[in-house]
C-alpha cells in the first residue's frame, strides 16, 4: 500500500513521533493507522525498558490552581537532560498533564497515570514520548492542596514549585504569593512545631545531645540543651515560626495575623528537582 505524505503527517500529529519514524511505522503496518500507532507505542516501551536504570534528574516542575482558587496541584515530569527539559514540547506535555490533574483531581499518581489525555492513558502518552524523545521520562511528583485560598508559585526555570493553602477566602493574592515564595526559599519541614513528624524531632534531639556531648557539656545537662536546640530548630524550620524573608522583624505567623485576624496556613507542598 502506498504511504502518502498526508498519512505520515496525520500519524505525526497524533503521536508526536518524527516523520521518518511515522513513515517506517506505516510501512511496517501496511498503511494500517491504528497498527502504526501501536508500533510507535511499542518502540517507546522498548526504549523505556532499555533506559529504566537511567537517572532522570532533569525535567519540569509546574504548579497551578483551579479557577475557584480553592485547590491546586504540583506536577514534576522528569527527563534525563536539561536540553529536553527546556524544550517547548516537553513543557507543554507537562502542562497538559497538570491541567488534567487540576480538572479531574485524581487521588494519587497512579490514578493520574490511569486518566485519559486526548484519548490515551497518561502513562501511554508518556511511553510514546519516550520513543519520540529517546530519554527516560517519569512523573516523580504529584501533590495537591485544598483550602479556602490556594496559591501556586513556580520558580523561574521550572525546577521548583510550591503550593500554599490558607484558611480564609478573599485574601490579597500577594499574601498567598509571599508565603508560597517563603516556602520555596526556606524549605520548611512543616507548618508549625505541632506538625513536625516525631522521627524528625527524635533525630534533632539526638543531634543536639551529641553536639553538646562533643562540646564537653555535663551529661546531666544534655537533655535540657537538646531541648533548647530543638526550639531553635522549630523557629528556623517550621513555616509559621520562620522569619518572613521580606521583613525579618516578623514571623510568618505574625505577618498573616497582621493581614487578617486568625489567618494561617493549613497546608503547603514543595517540590524541587535539586533537593
Amino acid at each position: 500500500m502506498a504511504i502518502t505524505a498526508a498519512d505520515v503527517n496525520k500519524l505525526r500529529q497524533t503521536t508526536g513521533a518524527g516523520m521518518m519514524d511515522c513513515k517506517k511505522a506505516l510501512t511496517e503496518a501496511d498503511g494500517d493507522f491504528e497498527k502504526a500507532i501501536e508500533i510507535i507505542r511499542k518502540k517507546g516501551q522498548a526504549i523505556a525498558n532499555k533506559r529504566a536504570d537511567r537517572e532522570a534528574t532533569e525535567g519540569a516542575v509546574l504548579a497551578k490552581v483551579l479557577a475557584d482558587g480553592k485547590s491546586g496541584a504540583i506536577i514534576a515530569l522528569n527527563c534525563e537532560t536539561d536540553f529536553v527539559a527546556k524544550n517547548e514540547g516537553f513543557v507543554a506535555l507537562t502542562t497538559s498533564i497538570l491541567d488534567l490533574a487540576i480538572e479531574k483531581k485524581p487521588a494519587s499518581k497512579d490514578a493520574l497515570l490511569a486518566l485519559e489525555l486526548n484519548g490515551k492513558l497518561v502513562k501511554d502518552v508518556i511511553t510514546e514520548q519516550i520513543g519520540v524523545i529517546g530519554e527516560k521520562l517519569e512523573i516523580s511528583c504529584y501533590e495537591t492542596v485544598n483550602a479556602e485560598t490556594v496559591t501556586a508559585y513556580i520558580h523561574p526555570g521550572n525546577k521548583l514549585a510550591t503550593l500554599v493553602g490558607l484558611n480564609q477566602g478573599g485574601i490579597d493574592a500577594q499574601v498567598g504569593k509571599d508565603v508560597a515564595m517563603q516556602v520555596a526559599a526556606m524549605n520548611p519541614v512543616s507548618v508549625d512545631s505541632s506538625s513536625v513528624p516525631q522521627d524528625v524531632i527524635d533525630k534533632e534531639l539526638e543531634i543536639g545531645k551529641e553536639m553538646a556531648r562533643n562540646e564537653g557539656k555535663p551529661e546531666a545537662m544534655l537533655d535540657k540543651i537538646a531541648q533548647g536546640r530543638l526550639q531553635k530548630f522549630f523557629k528556623e524550620s517550621t513555616l509559621l515560626d520562620q522569619a518572613f524573608v521580606k521583613d525579618n522583624k516578623l514571623s510568618i505567623k505574625q505577618y498573616l495575623e497582621n493581614t487578617s485576624k486568625g489567618l494561617t496556613v493549613t497546608d503547603f507542598k514543595r517540590f524541587s528537582l535539586n533537593a
